[in-house]
């Protein structure tokens, strides 16, 4: 049997023959000037030998032999310029394509073998999709750019800076913890920022609904509200449109609670019901309507700093306010806390309480119910919001959702 953790170097050599000739073939098909099927198999098979070369003869070679592959992608690039054969000039691909599959020749010697074969394959896959790559970066505006690079900053470059150590009354503030949390929630709302930007006012009536909760239900819900309020007519398609936005704010709560405190198995049912609950009679008043397009209303970008650094000071307010209801109130502090929090964000208590649940400090079934009570206050609130702005009209539509979730909310706090 073939050992694929330690092969043979022969069965090395032809791994990075097959590797090469797959990247190669990619770039003899798109006519590439530089190297085509030979020369980026024989650019990986040279990787290989010198990492068997360097284990007897010295590292020196690993380099030495990416230097000369550097020299002839510069010597060629020379004499192709000299020779004016530039016709299909297109970028430096090509060029870090067999400088990278240098570095896959070396890696099958060295291990793990599936990396480089992964490598070459994502290698093959970009080179290919060059028009689909060019026309998606195209798309992007500077809006959507800088939104992107405000996240990178907020994840990549703060989050690793930020201490991790405990601090404040009831040992429940870590700053790491704190900004992991303002990544995820930005996170999730640039995912739908993103797609938003994509589609604009060309979504349907399910992809619209589904972004505005992605983004924030409560700004869906306030929009939809004031245009049903400025064309009655449309109540049926608005209230639709915002009962799918409150419906995703459950699948949003689930994977924050996933995230935050993977083993908080104990929201799952509760939850669960709620998503079926309101998923049943939203299809059923989706059904009612024809099939149309939603006007997206304009979006913030998630990533702006104000949002974060307001999300955090949120965040750290809201667990330090568990964890003061707790200890001096009990089960009745933790629900007052829930549900002032539950109207205005219900991000920051849910994850605070499974933070919170994952530590030790709260119990699952503690955990869940404030959760629960948090959701529906902010139902409560975003009901009544939608019923004083958008009109009598769009209240009727809303009231089957908005009652089925309330009363089955109420009874699994009540009886579960």
């Amino acid at each position: 049997m073939i050992d694929l953790d330690n092969p043979h170097p022969i069965l090395q050599l032809l791994i990075s023959l097959g590797l090469g000739l797959l990247v190669g073939l990619q770039r003899q098909w798109a006519d590439a000037p530089l190297g085509g099927v030979r020369t980026f198999a024989l650019t990986a098979m040279l990787g290989t030998v010198c990492a068997v070369l360097a284990e007897s003869y010295g590292i020196w070679i690993v380099p030495a032999g990416f230097a000369g592959v550097t020299a002839t992608v510069v010597v060629g690039n020379l004499i192709r310029k000299n020779g004016k054969d530039l016709e299909n000039e297109t970028g430096m691909s090509t060029e870090i394509g067999m400088l990278l599959i240098y570095g896959i020749g070396v890696l099958v010697h060295e291990g793990p073998l599936w990396l480089a074969a992964s490598t070459a394959g994502a290698l093959a896959v970009i080179l290919q999709m060059k028009l689909e790559l060019h026309s998606f970066a195209e798309r992007f505006t500077a809006d959507e750019l800088k939104a992107i690079m405000q996240f990178v900053l907020i994840t990549l470059v703060i989050l690793p800076l930020v201490p991790n150590e405990v601090y404040g009354p009831y040992d429940v503030l870590n700053p790491r913890e704190v900004w992991l949390m303002v990544v995820l929630i930005v996170g999730i709302s640039l995912a739908g920022y993103i797609v938003y930007k994509f589609f604009g006012e060309n979504a349907g009536l399910l992809l619209g609904g589904f972004l505005g909760g992605l983004i924030s239900s409560t700004a869906t819900t306030v929009s939809y509200s004031r245009r049903s309020s400025e064309a009655p007519s449309g109540a049926v398609h608005h209230a639709a449109l915002i009962a799918i936005a409150w419906t995703t704010l459950y699948g949003r709560v689930f994977v924050e609670v996933l995230v935050a405190a993977p083993g908080f198995r104990a929201i799952w049912i509760p939850l669960g019901v709620l998503l079926a609950v309101s998923t049943g009679v939203t299809f059923w008043m989706r059904s009612r309507i024809s099939a149309s397009k939603a006007k997206l209303p304009p979006q913030g970008n998630p990533s702006e700093f104000r949002t974060a650094f307001v999300f955090a000071g949120l965040y750290t307010i809201v667990v330090l306010a568990v964890a003061f209801a707790k200890e001096q109130y009990g089960k009745s502090g933790l629900m007052a806390v829930a549900v002032l929090s539950g109207i205005t964000d219900v991000d920051a208590i849910t994850l605070s309480t499974s933070r919170l649940v994952h530590g030790g400090k709260l119990s699952q079934s503690e955990g869940w119910h404030v959760i629960l009570m948090a959701i529906l206050a902010n139902v409560l609130f975003k009901g009544i919001m939608a019923s004083v702005i958008g009109g009598r009209a769009l209240a009727k539509q809303l009231i089957p959702v908005w009652l089925a979730t309330l009363v089955a909310g109420g009874l699994l706090v009540l009886f579960l």
